[in-house]
């Protein structure tokens, strides 16, 4: 195995054990639910604007490896940008993990994530995160599915 799959290994699986910003935002002004009912993942995220930007966001939910760190890593990379900078990365990274990207460099930390493309089952699994907070961003009160 190459020294760069092992790092990224080795990243996901820490966001895994270690998630950051896994809690809940007492008073975020923004908040969805989603699952994948195929595997069971769930995710709920909170995020909180001020000024246009996301101050704060969060998460919380149970799944697999894959879907805990894309949200962890997601909550990190969101901080401080606005919901249009949020939006066009979440854009980005479906790119990234549906068909895959020649621009993997610009995203950081989520190039981890490059592989998933070839696996479409993971695909559900990596982007479910992505898909709460762009329903959190969007309003939208009904829980989400990946299906």
């Amino acid at each position: 195995m190459s020294d760069m799959r092992e790092l990224y290994q080795e990243m996901i699986l820490d966001h895994n054990r270690k998630p950051r910003n896994f809690r809940v935002i007492e008073g975020a002004d923004h908040h969805a639910e989603g699952q994948n009912p195929l595997c069971g993942d769930q995710v709920q995220v909170w995020v909180k604007l001020e000024d246009g930007r996301i101050s704060d966001v969060a998460f919380q939910g149970q799944g697999c490896a894959i879907s805990k760190s894309s949200a962890s890593m997601m909550t990190d990379l969101v901080k401080g940008k606005t919901r249009e900078e949020a939006e066009e990365l979440f854009l980005r990274f479906q790119e990234l993990v549906t068909v895959g990207s020649e621009d993997i460099e610009s995203l950081g930390r989520l190039a981890v994530f490059a592989g998933v493309h070839a696996f479409p089952s993971r695909v559900k699994c990596a982007s479910l995160g992505w898909h709460t907070l762009h329903a959190a961003l969007k309003g939208e009160e009904a829980p989400i599915s990946t299906e």
